[in-house]
């Protein structure tokens, strides 16, 4: 088939795409508008692959969009294209109504009208598949999990621009027909992650001396999901997936944040055992907490496990020694997303002044 993945240079859309071209034998755009966090450099294993295609295209340009959609006629579009972290969105909003919901809406009208032009097989095998977050369900308490019918609470703008995004997707498939099928997953970590996230922020600080800001008191709990079996799950939930579905996925890994920097601190502690900053440990620093910093996420993922067969095959010990191993190796790479536009500044703070 034909796959179009929008936010394919992303941490996530690019493990999708090194997945599908590596495993599969589908054909694959990537539509990406290489905002700050789009790096086709996660791409160089499959970018000379002859099913591998890239559309530097930005989804709130809705003429380029239409455009890129006829040339490549998709049988599936798999939308993972947002902006997706808490800080920045509590920085700056705008970009996150304009990206998440504004991007969202357009995608949904080209790919309805895309959808509708097609007849016979091609159409009914169509599929829109829309990639969410856990954080659209707002925060739990000590004990229960989010599922498929847990009820909306976003608490950042982040999140309820994504909730915004979900729904515009149910409503797309209620009043339009449009085959739709979403996914919410928990936190994800893996390589090629941009280094603003918890874990590879934390690991490349520790390698350069610097500080490991823990907010609050690192109590804060979230289920953490190797990208690589999120990527599976998601390549199986728009091919397998039912219309009209929305799937959880979680890494059964629930970790508070203090574990996990002390965690990778034991990592690089044993992994490089002379490094001038060991134990790592002492360069841990509780920041102020994030405004509006859920305690809790937990994901139910009994639904795809029991109707699709995906599990995790990684769990979080394996697959943090996989991550912090790749850093170590691929220093090359981070030190190019480095020299951007990120430098591991704070962000997220509210200024009292204003």
């Amino acid at each position: 088939m034909r796959i179009m993945v929008t936010g394919g240079a992303g941490f996530i859309g690019s493990a999708v795409i090194r997945m599908l071209i590596g495993e599969t034998d589908h054909e694959v755009l990537n539509l990406d508008c290489l905002t700050y966090a789009g790096n086709l450099d996660s791409l160089t294993s499959v970018s000379e692959n002859s099913r591998y295609r890239f559309s530097r295209t930005d989804i709130r340009d809705l003429p380029a969009l239409r455009r890129a959609v006829k040339d490549f006629g998709p049988d599936i579009v798999m939308h993972l294209a947002a902006e997706t972290h808490v800080d920045r969105s509590i920085d700056g909003p705008a970009a996150f109504i304009e990206t998440n919901i504004v991007g969202t809406a357009n995608l949904l009208e080209v790919a309805r009208a895309h959808w509708e032009s097609l007849e016979g097989e091609t159409k009914a095998r169509f599929r829109f598949h829309h990639i969410s977050t856990d954080e659209v369900f707002g925060s739990l308490g000590e004990t229960g999990a989010f599922t498929e019918e847990t009820p909306y609470a976003p608490n950042s703008p982040y999140s309820a621009s994504k909730a915004g995004s979900d729904h515009l997707v149910r409503a797309w498939r209620e009043t339009y027909g449009l085959p739709t099928v979403a996914s919410n997953c928990s936190n994800n970590y893996g390589p090629y992650q941009f280094p603003e996230k918890l874990i590879p922020l934390v690991v490349l600080n520790a390698l350069e001396g610097k500080p490991l800001p823990v907010y609050g008191t690192g109590l804060q709990v979230r289920d953490w999901l190797h990208v690589d079996d999120h990527a599976r799950a998601l390549i199986t939930i728009a091919t397998r997936g039912a219309v009209g579905e929305a799937y959880n996925v979680g890494g059964n890994a629930e970790r508070t944040n203090i574990d996990v920097v002390r965690s990778i601190c034991r990592l690089l502690d044993e992994l490089q055992p002379g490094a001038a900053h060991c134990p790592h440990e002492k360069l841990i620093a509780f920041v102020a907490d994030r405004p509006g910093h859920d305690a809790r996420y937990a994901i139910d993922a009994s639904k795809i496990a029991r109707e699709l067969g995906w599990q995790p095959r990684e769990n979080f010990d394996s697959g943090l020694r996989k991550t912090v191993e790749w850093y170590l190796d691929n220093r090359d790479w981070w030190e190019r997303v480095r020299s951007g536009s990120y430098r591991g500044e704070r962000l997220g703070l509210i200024d009292a002044d204003t």
